[in-house]
């Protein structure tokens, strides 16, 4: 009986979920979606055109330094390069001299000789990049209650990474104004809002983000001479970012093909060896 009624029970249970499944797949594919702002003005990211996109891509060191200059100056206010150490930027064509007056620009967490309590001291270069903020409660409390993400691996967590810091950073606009494929966001979505303390921005999955836009013309001055425009900033600070996040990309592209190359010369040379030893075996 108890065996009985354990079937019955489990087939009641199987029942309910395929109606379950049924009911949710008529809905599905009768109900019109509903056309929000997020899905119609949400824009995919721009190409910045770096040299490290595509199967061949290199990095232009240069601009990855003044992409360094622009996130300690800009960024480094607000966002965490933890993975990273300053050791690293000895990659980047710095000497090792230059490597460890950077360091010691940076102030890090440690402890204090004469008295043991934690306190902030010069960096070196086996020191990775401080965080600008104590703990996340802490960085929340800065920034309207929004924590502000770690930049070492951006550029992986985010699809396109290198274009969608691109485009987030030179993307703010005015919600009151954005058009797009001659669209009006506000002709078309009259009651989208964007709540105080956040920022429009299309380039953001739901357009409101907390971060205000970071970047002006002329912030900061590169030593190399190259004009500071916002547009050159936000390329540069992009470039960075895809080497802080793959700093081996350069390797591994000039390791993978020939690789690649090999393989196929190897197959070839395996099939012509199968068509040798095999010619004479009837079938």
């Amino acid at each position: 009986m108890a065996r009985l009624i354990s079937i019955i029970v489990g087939l009641g249970f199987v029942v309910v979920l395929l109606y379950t499944f049924a009911v949710g797949a008529y809905t599905a594919a009768t109900e019109k979606a509903e056309v929000t702002a997020e899905h119609e003005f949400h824009l995919t990211p721009r190409d910045a055109h770096l040299q490290s996109a595509g199967w061949t891509g290199t990095f232009d060191y240069q601009q990855v330094q003044r992409g360094y200059q622009v996130y300690k100056e800009v960024c480094s206010a607000c966002h965490s390069l933890r993975h990273v150490a300053i050791r690293n930027l000895g990659e980047l064509g710095y000497s090792e001299a230059e490597v460890k007056a950077e360091a010691s620009s940076w102030m890090v967490p440690g402890i204090d000789p004469n008295t043991g309590e934690s306190t902030l001291i010069e960096g070196s270069p086996t020191d990775y990049f401080p965080s600008p903020y104590p703990n996340a409660v802490a960085a929340a409390a800065a920034n309207n209650n929004a924590v502000p993400p770690d930049l070492s691996l951006i550029t992986k967590a985010r699809h396109d990474g290198g274009n969608y810091v691109y485009s987030l950073l030179t993307g703010y606009a005015d919600p009151e104004t954005y058009t797009h494929d001659g669209k009006s966001l506000k002709e078309e979505f009259p009651d989208f809002t964007t709540p105080t303390g956040l920022n429009f921005n299309p380039y953001f999955p739901n357009l409101n983000l907390a971060m205000a836009a970071p970047l002006s013309d002329g912030q900061v001055t590169y030593a190399d001479g190259t004009e500071a425009s916002l547009d050159q900033m936000a390329k540069d600070v992009a470039a960075f970012l895809v080497w802080t996040a793959e700093p081996t990309l350069q390797k591994r592209h000039a390791t993978g093909f020939p690789v690649v190359l090999f393989l196929i010369f190897a197959s070839v040379l395996a099939f012509l060896a199968y068509r040798n030893v095999w010619r004479n075996v009837k079938h």
